[in-house]
């Protein structure tokens, strides 16, 4: 009887040894996942302010040459209403 009742102790010890060591390992999982999807949010926010910094600027760039073929337009026609 004390034979059974010992062997069922140090079981009862050694599942929760083990569910501690899970738990731990599971906690430290979590934790690389976390850091890990933290990591990727940054690099695609980083890429995201990228693209967006690139497309403002072309569009600049695309608004000043508009208006400048505006203002060459504009002097044709004052030229051409002049002669």
């Amino acid at each position: 009887m004390k034979k059974t009742i010992l062997a069922v102790a140090f079981m009862a010890v050694a599942m929760v040894s083990c569910q501690d060591k899970t738990k731990d390992k599971i906690e430290d999982a979590r934790k690389a996942v976390g850091d890990e999807v933290e990591q990727k949010m940054d690099t695609v926010s980083q890429k995201v302010e990228t693209a967006i910094d690139s497309t403002q600027s072309k569009t600049g760039k695309l608004l000043e040459k508009g208006a400048e073929n505006m203002d060459k337009a504009a002097n044709k026609l004052k030229e051409a209403a002049k002669n």
